[in-house]
């Protein structure tokens, strides 16, 4: 079952699901429902908490998305919106643009204006010689 809609999303970090997680192992009559109910987690999610730290410890609870995961970013992202760019990091910029021109021309069209005036012209349609 997903989450409520209207709820907010509350990522915690490892070391608070391992809290909940010991507290749950460490109960004398341990629940994952009443565990999970307590926390505001669905019994769900929280049995998979208690099996990845049966398995891998507290490592097993580290997230493998968003922030936290180890994925390689987008390394220009924002770099368009920076205003004191290096000589390198204008021409990485240039450089990304002429990709991204030549993979539309290899596709078949262009790009004409910009923002929400921003119009897509395919090259069959399109008078090369004028």
């Amino acid at each position: 079952m997903a989450r409520p809609k209207g709820t907010k999303n509350n990522m915690r970090s490892p070391e608070e699901k391992e809290a909940i997680v010991l507290e749950y192992l460490n109960a004398t009559h341990p629940s994952t429902r009443k565990t999970a109910e307590k926390y505001g987690i669905s019994d769900k999610n929280f049995r998979v908490w208690v099996k990845k730290y049966r398995d891998k410890g507290i490592d097993g609870l580290k997230s493998q998305t968003g922030k936290c995961g180890n994925r390689p970013g987008n390394g220009l992202k924002g770099l368009q919106l920076k205003k004191n760019k290096t000589k390198e990091e204008e021409l990485e910029l240039e450089n990304l643009k002429l990709k991204i021109e030549v993979a539309r021309l290899k596709k078949g069209y262009l790009v004409k204006g910009v923002g929400s005036k921003k119009e897509y012209v395919t090259i069959k349609d399109l008078n090369m010689k004028s």
